[in-house]
């Protein structure tokens, strides 16, 4: 099989994640070089240094500045453009909404959906000028399902796939792709202790980052897929919750107290806003 792959450049956000660094080992190993942004510079040196291939870019930047979008894009026309954006960074916290103080929904949502909103918009001129151009917003399954305590990161999920949905619609002339990839949970620095406790009193199936990113690569190798929902049966209550949501409703209400338990305590360490890639 061809690999369609090889020879592309991709910029991928929240490299230094979980699921972010399995992706830019999965994508190189294809043979695509990588503009791997993130916040620490050490972690990017580091994720560079196991990469098969060359040409690879660590690029530090705070996305949330609009000096370190510029900054970024500039830098990405000097590499001389992209063929693939990959917005992967993404925050995520176990909480009730009345636990919630406003930095903490400010942050969620800024960086979950404001940042790759924006990033899509700033990039598009350099997409549209490559051929088969592609851009994949990583989502959850938490965006077509809505789940106690996790209030704020299903708003902001839930509003990234309509983005996604609404620029695949506005960009269908142009050639370029837009994909929605939603991750079920996964096993990465984004869960604290508690949502690990949590996935496991309740049973939850957690994949391996390395599942994520080959699943993400098959993706990309699909022309007409435009959603790709991971798991289980995660990806069939999607459908069930978009047809029947009071079924739904019927089936999560029963691991409220459950969630509650795990979701109440404040703003302890271990409850604090954790960054990583995106996915639930």
């Amino acid at each position: 099989m061809t690999n369609h792959l090889k020879g592309k450049t991709a910029l991928l956000t929240g490299a230094t994640g979980g699921i972010g660094g399995a992706v830019a080992e999965a994508l190189a190993a294809q043979g695509v070089r990588l503009l791997l942004t993130g916040r620490s510079g050490e972690k990017l040196e580091a994720l560079k240094s196991r990469l098969p291939g060359s040409g690879h870019v660590p690029i530090v930047a705070d996305l949330a500045s609009a000096d370190g979008r510029n900054s970024l894009r500039q830098r990405a026309e000097a590499e001389g453009g992209i063929d693939l954006l990959i917005n992967n960074a993404g925050v995520s916290k176990l909480a009730l909404l009345q636990d919630m103080d406003d930095a903490s929904l400010e942050q969620m949502i800024a960086t979950n959906l404001t940042v790759p909103m924006l990033l899509c918009r700033d990039l598009l001129p350099l997409l549209s000028s490559r051929p088969g151009a592609t851009i994949v917003n990583i989502g959850s399954i938490l965006g077509s399902i809505g789940y106690a305590g996790s209030t704020a990161y299903c708003g902001s999920k839930f509003g990234l796939r309509g983005f996604t949905e609404a620029l695949r619609r506005e960009l269908a002339d142009t050639g370029i792709r837009v994909i929605y990839f939603a991750p079920r949970a996964t096993n990465t620095p984004i869960n604290c202790e508690r949502v690990t406790a949590l996935n496991h009193a309740l049973g939850t199936a957690v994949d391996a980052p390395e599942l994520v990113a080959q699943s993400l690569v098959r993706t990309l190798g699909r022309r007409g897929q435009r959603n790709r929902y991971l798991g289980w049966p995660e990806s069939f209550f999607v459908r069930l919750n978009s047809l029947f949501p009071r079924l739904v409703d019927g089936a999560l209400g029963k691991q409220l107290p459950t969630i509650r338990r795990f979701a109440s305590g404040g703003f302890g360490d271990d409850s604090s806003m954790k960054s990583s890639s995106g996915g639930h």
